[in-house]
């Protein structure tokens, strides 16, 4: 038997993965789970593309991983055979908490955030594997004496989002996204513990702090993906408070049924085991079986997410006036019934593309001098704010 295992990635090539913890890992059902829950949600609304899943992001996250290791020891910096495992296994379940499409879950029926479904799942893990996943949780927690481990992981230049900005691109057709990984790897460092980048390197991460805004505006926070994801955010809240309970599987009828959850070993041990039963299926599943509901609001959102017939939506720069939801044949049905009202929704957005307060990314100078990127000129476009505002309005 090979001592390697090899995937066949389409953006990366073949990524290899040796046999033993990272591999039993990869075949855990925690992790094939990941298989069934899509990277973006529904932006497939408006990149076909986009069907990928969060599997393919941890493996590709992971191959950054071992490339950024591989090239960081290269250039002498001292790392144990436990720290870069340990590296690895925190990068590779990363998103390891992630519920269906994404966030929307996070907002509706599961009171957990992922990231600390991520901590309960690996420790639930570390406890199958006998201990072998505590330095890589010490790293993910990031409480190891070795900072720029932490930053590979999470920071605002790491393998996470590397490898999401490439893929993403890849899979909607963004060419705008795309970012030169392979440079800013090679230009990594190390000094007194903390991740720096060359010099050198200075446009490659203005590069990619470009793609990423980019990415966010025109993919993640498209406006018709809010208008889906406000959809399914207001399907699951009135399926959740409707009498006429549908047919679902016992794993997310244990969220549907429930709103505080048992703090208890056991009480932890049971959302754990019917949180990682929960995926995508389930709730296109659910969507299927109120395609007939009793609650005629219920079944034109169910219809209009099954057959893309999404809610309007206005997005622009300054704050948006009140104004009246106008309504037609299909909403006046829409509203009229159960006294499930749907209310026009307003909101907003704002993202910087490099948060300063965030952990700054380092440039080592051809001197040696370590400089914040927020002190290079000419860099200061990419530490402005930018906010939208949008209102979603309950009509066809």
């Amino acid at each position: 038997m090979s001592s390697i295992k090899i995937f066949n990635d389409p953006v990366y090539g073949f990524i290899t993965v040796p046999r033993g913890i990272i591999l039993n890992l990869i075949e855990h059902p925690y992790f094939q789970r990941l298989q069934r829950i899509k990277q973006l949600g529904l932006s497939h609304y408006i990149y076909p593309g986009a069907v990928h899943s969060r599997f393919h992001h941890a493996l590709g996250a992971y191959h950054l991983m071992t490339s950024a290791l591989h090239n960081l020891r290269l250039k002498g910096v001292p790392i144990s055979k436990e720290e870069f495992e340990a590296a690895q296994i925190a990068i590779l379940l990363h998103d390891i908490g992630h519920g269906p499409f994404s966030h929307v879950l996070e907002h509706t029926i599961v009171p957990v955030p992922h990231e600390e479904m991520t901590v309960m799942m690996m420790e639930e893990l570390n406890l199958e594997f006998d201990g072998a996943l505590d330095l890589a949780i010490k790293l993910f927690r990031n409480e190891y004496s070795r900072p720029f481990l932490q930053q590979l992981i999470s920071s605002q230049l790491d393998m996470d989002r590397l490898d999401y900005l490439n893929r993403d691109s890849f899979f909607t057709g963004v060419a705008e996204g795309v970012i030169g990984y392979d440079r800013l790897i090679l230009m990594m460092d190390v000094v007194d513990n903390q991740l720096v980048i060359e010099e050198k390197a200075i446009f490659s991460i203005e590069k990619f702090l470009t793609s990423r805004k980019i990415m966010y505006l025109q993919v993640y926070m498209h406006k018709t993906a809010l208008a889906a994801e406000s959809m399914l955010i207001l399907f699951l809240d009135l399926v959740r408070k409707s009498t006429d309970k549908p047919f679902v599987s016992p794993a997310l009828n244990y969220f549907l049924e429930n709103s505080a959850f048992d703090t208890t070993i056991q009480g932890r041990k049971k959302l754990i085991e019917n949180y990682t039963n929960i995926d995508d299926v389930d709730i296109w599943f659910l969507l299927k079986t109120c395609l007939n509901s009793k609650f005629s609001n219920i079944q034109n959102l169910a219809k209009g997410l099954i057959n893309r017939r999404l809610f309007k939506i206005r997005i622009q720069d300054g704050p948006l006036e009140n104004h009246p939801l106008e309504t037609g044949a299909d909403s006046k049905d829409f509203l009229s019934s159960n006294n499930l009202a749907l209310q026009t929704r307003q909101d907003s957005f704002e993202f910087i593309p490099y948060n300063q307060h965030d952990g700054e990314i380092l440039i080592k100078t051809k001197e040696g001098e370590l400089v914040p990127f927020s002190n290079i000129p000419n860099m200061q476009h990419l530490q402005t704010s930018v906010k939208k505002y949008f209102m979603i309005m309950p009509q066809f």
